[in-house]
């Protein structure tokens, strides 16, 4: 336990809520009001024992619950990225699901703008992957410009991805349905991800494959760099870049760069980054 970021972040977050908000209120002896709620009004809201808040905001709650952190986190009026500090501060591990169940599914609008200034293909998904805003070049991959609106839908099951995903069956679908086996285990009754299982266990070729589970073992040779066959600038191979953004657990901001050419680019590429 982080107990001395762990007091920082409560503390801090604590003096931003208004106790006029619910009808409380908190003043110094000098009758002066101090700004945000004591730690007796957070046991009170909370509808915790005397002292509850104050042994977790100092550290002396070992093993605190989840659905205490939870309460707080809601409470506070936390980001999931405070969320997740909360976390890492008190238990030393990520949570097991994002505080808000919806945060998965939308971004800000300011991430329209990031997209857009990506000279590379981009795109971003929310946890289904249903594609929520791309740049040009990710749409120049798609006859006549027609965007899919599931990324994964497309890569696992339409004509036009087994063309354009070059050696689709051997480079591509060994990677790409584990991902999605993944998110079924992570969100078993998300509609969307349901549908995408059952046209992939409908296909004669992805649904042997899907049933199997698993990477096949020479599919872990293109997991950095895949061919693909683009519609406009002919063969070449892309590097996939996923990113996720802290604040929304599930959303993927996925780069692809694209190097033109038959040939596979060397592992020069592949090397670690660092501090110039």
């Amino acid at each position: 336990m982080d107990k001395q970021a762990l007091q920082a972040l409560l503390r801090e977050s604590r003096a931003l809520i208004d106790p006029g908000a619910y009808g409380l209120f908190r003043s110094l002896r000098q009758g002066r009001r101090a700004p945000g709620l004591t730690q007796a009004q957070m046991d009170q809201l909370l509808h915790r024992a005397q002292g509850t808040y104050n042994r977790l905001e100092t550290g002396n709650y070992p093993n605190p619950s989840e659905d205490l952190l939870r309460d707080v986190a809601r409470l506070l009026a936390f980001t999931e990225h405070e969320w997740t500090l909360l976390w890492r501060y008190t238990l030393r591990r990520d949570p097991p699901t994002p505080l808000d169940p919806g945060s998965g599914q939308e971004v800000v609008e300011a991430w329209r703008e990031v997209v857009h200034g990506i000279s590379h293909m981009a795109y971003v998904a929310d946890q289904s992957w249903r594609v929520l805003d791309y740049n040009q070049p990710f749409a120049d991959l798609f006859p006549g410009g027609k965007v899919p609106e599931n990324s994964m839908r497309w890569m696992a099951n339409h004509a036009d991805a087994r063309r354009i995903l070059a050696r689709w069956e051997e480079c591509w679908l060994p990677l790409i349905l584990p991902q999605l086996r993944s998110a079924l285990a992570a969100m078993p009754d998300d509609p969307t991800l349901a549908e995408i299982k059952e046209v992939v266990l409908a296909d004669p070729v992805t649904g042997p494959m899907f049933r199997a589970g698993g990477v096949s073992p020479g599919a872990q040779a293109y997991r950095y760099e895949r061919p693909l066959l683009h519609p406009l600038k002919g063969p070449g191979w892309v590097h996939m870049c996923p990113a996720q953004p802290l604040d929304t657990p599930g959303i993927r901001l996925m780069i692809i760069v694209f190097h033109p050419g038959e040939d596979r680019p060397g592992d020069s590429r592949l090397r670690a980054l660092s501090p110039q």
